[in-house]
Parts: structure tokens; sequence; C-alpha cells
């Protein structure tokens, strides 16, 4: 297995950064991980419920998290406690990298929500996104993290979404 990967029921810490700032850190186990798609479960690490009118992510919730290190997002399936699946929360942000037990994912404000029965798509955080600096500060990575967006917009309302993430 080549130093870069992490082989199944590995315990990992998964490190959120946003704006050169660690946001959250918090242990996940690995799913699998062929090289250039790196899967893990968690438990939702945010401290109580978190509403954000369309979901709620809240204690017991259980988040499958696929990370890429050639794509510019972070497809997350979050499933309730009792197994029920609540949609896909997705990040846009610059290729996973993962080493010495942690996988960093530098996060680029733009979010996508996919409902469960993939009736809403909704594209989030756009305000934020314009408001980060980016576009001036990086427009290569700005157009990569827009197009990503846009991508994962598409493969959700042309039903091509779940095929990321099985």
């Amino acid at each position: 297995m080549p130093a870069s990967s992490a082989g199944a029921g590995t315990l990992i810490e998964i490190v959120l950064v946003k704006a050169g700032r660690t946001k959250l850190r918090y242990p996940a186990s690995v799913v699998s991980d062929d090289g250039v798609r790196l899967t893990v479960r968690a438990p939702w690490a945010g401290e109580g419920v978190r509403d954000f009118g369309f979901v709620r992510f809240e204690p017991g919730d259980v988040f499958t998290e696929h990370y890429w290190r050639d794509r510019w997002y972070a497809v997350k399936e979050v499933r309730a406690g009792d197994g029920a699946l609540k949609g896909w929360y997705c990040d846009i942000a610059r290729p996973a990298v993962l080493g010495q037990g942690e996988l960093i994912s530098e996060d680029l404000d733009l979010d996508l929500w996919v409902s469960a029965d993939g009736a809403a798509v909704l594209r989030l955080d756009e305000d934020e996104f314009a408001q980060s600096g980016l576009i001036e500060s990086d427009p290569g990575a700005a157009a990569r993290a827009v197009a990503a967006l846009d991508e994962l917009e598409l493969r959700a309302k042309t039903g091509r979404f779940t095929a990321l993430t099985d």
C-alpha cells in the first residue's frame, strides 16, 4: 500500500481548514482508500444540534465522508442515528491531503446540499465565497471551486450524483 494510503479500519483525524486556520478536527475510521478517494465514517462532530432550516445535524448522526486527492470537493452522506438517509452535504475544497495520520481538507466556502430524495439541490454560501478574497488572491483556485460546485449541482439534477459515493 502506498505511503499516502490508509487501510480500512485505521483511525485518522479529519482536519477541516478554512482561511488558513483549523476550523474543525475530529476522529474518523477509514472505510476504504484506493489512493485517489478516501472514505471515512464518523459521528456528527459538532456540539449539539445544528439546524440549517433544510436539515438538522444532531448527536447520533453518522457521516460517511468521501474525499478525493484529485477533485475539488468532498461529499458527506448524512444519516440519522436510526440509519435513515438525510442527504448529502458537499464541501467545495482543495483536493484532500493525507499524511501522518490526518487528512487535511481546505474548505473554499462554497457548499451544496442534496436531499435524500434528490428533490432539493441547494447551492450554499456563495456570499461567503464572494467575500473570501479567493477570487482576487487565487483566481485559478476560485475558478476550480466554482466549476466543482457546478459539476456537483449538475450531477444532482441529472441523477448522476449517487455514483460518486458508490
